[in-house]
């Protein structure tokens, strides 16, 4: 297990983290669920984990459910309406009880 940041935008890091862990026997990599709910989410999201799936051939998820404060304020200021967004939540955006946990 390790961890690491993205090193702020445009993500500069995560060019070289992944091939860090892949080193150290990583199979799965989790982003950080604060580029979902930050405002704005990180609008480049989508190609990190493309990349580093593809280049390095390890499966990239979510950490855990979005609290229901973020997933709120999301629906309201309609941050996540594409086709891409849907995609990336869709393992992130569980029942209100679980996000109620989470706040």
């Amino acid at each position: 297990m390790g961890y690491t940041t993205c090193a702020g935008c445009p993500g500069g890091n995560v060019e070289y983290a992944p091939d860090e862990m892949a080193k150290n026997g990583v199979d799965v990599i989790h982003l950080a669920t604060g580029m979902v709910v930050g405002y704005p989410p990180c609008p480049r999201i989508s190609y990190f984990k493309e990349y580093i799936e593809n280049k390095y051939h390890i499966k990239v998820v979510g950490t855990h459910p979005i609290p229901e404060q973020y997933f709120t304020e999301h629906k309201k200021l309609k941050s996540w309406e594409s086709p891409i967004w849907n995609e990336l939540l869709k393992d992130l955006i569980s029942n209100e009880e679980e996000r109620q946990a989470y706040n």
